[in-house]
């Protein structure tokens, strides 16, 4: 009994200092004001939110005054056949040069050319027929229905000639413009249907320097300003204008599109050539 009271004693007398303690340890908690949070970790970027990396298209050099530009033809156009027929002649090799209105592809088209002659010698029999029965006709030896229907062939067969004839017509392509032939897409003796493309052309005019332009640089930019170009390809410089600017700007990357000409012109430039334009 006499431990047990020691007990209970000892007991009374550590609640005291226990709750002094917790007191101690839970001050700083109760003293910071209810409902406030501790600071937050500060959270690490996400992908979405990093920076986005620089574009291997940059239409510009920052500082430096200078932009990618890039050569390109006026026309560039892939001729494409509109008959279904096998190629029986491609007259201008790759790389050479035409004139324009010079034939650049030839179709084998015997078939159509035979229909042609059928339909014309049948317009020929439906015009005579119909010049008979209006002769009858003023005889009182055709009635009115003979004579309508005689002029209905002869309409007919006129049509269908007509569309054979051009037909035929479309048997050869010819150059739309003075140029190059940049590439063969299809060869002699091979069959192609309507659609299918045969040669691919360029413009023998003077050529295009496609660029983009930082849309901060409007301000000093007008169709006539001079700049230099830099072609890579030949590591020699030429002498440039602006010809025209685009009608809108990129929101995304702050760019404008230019279009400008070299002055004079230049024999060794090629579409697809590539360099810097200064416009320091």
């Amino acid at each position: 009994m006499a431990g047990q009271g020691v007990g209970r004693q000892g007991g009374a007398m550590m609640r005291p200092a226990l709750m002094a303690l917790a007191c101690a340890l839970a001050g700083p908690a109760l003293a910071a004001p209810a409902g406030a949070q501790a600071p937050a970790r500060a959270a690490a970027p996400s992908p979405a939110s990093a920076p986005a990396p620089a574009m291997a298209t940059a239409p510009a050099a920052p500082g430096d005054g200078r932009v990618r530009v890039q050569m390109m033809s006026r026309q560039a156009v892939t001729l494409s056949g509109e008959v279904a027929a096998r190629i029986a002649a491609l007259p201008v090799a790759e790389g050479g040069s035409f004139k324009r209105g010079q034939t650049l592809v030839e179709f084998d088209c015997g078939t159509y050319r035979a229909q042609l002659n059928k339909a014309q010698a049948t317009l020929e029999a439906a015009n005579r027929l119909a010049e008979v029965n209006s002769q009858l006709a003023k005889l009182n030896s055709a009635g009115s229905l003979e004579v309508a229907q005689a002029q209905g062939r002869a309409k007919e067969a006129a049509a269908e000639a007509n569309y054979m004839q051009t037909v035929v017509g479309k048997c050869v392509i010819a150059a739309p413009f003075a140029g190059r032939v940049a590439r063969r897409v299809a060869a002699v003796h091979q069959y192609v249907n309507p659609g299918n493309p045969v040669l691919d052309i360029v413009d023998a005019g003077p050529l295009e320097l496609r660029m983009l332009l930082p849309s901060k640089w409007l301000a000093g930019m007008k169709p006539g300003s001079r700049f230099t170009v830099v072609v890579d390809e030949l590591g020699a410089s030429f002498p440039a204008r602006i010809e025209r600017l685009g009608a809108q700007i990129d929101p995304v990357s702050q760019s404008i599109p230019a279009v400008g000409v070299i002055d004079g012109g230049a024999a060794a430039l090629l579409p697809g050539m590539s360099g810097w334009a200064s416009f320091k």
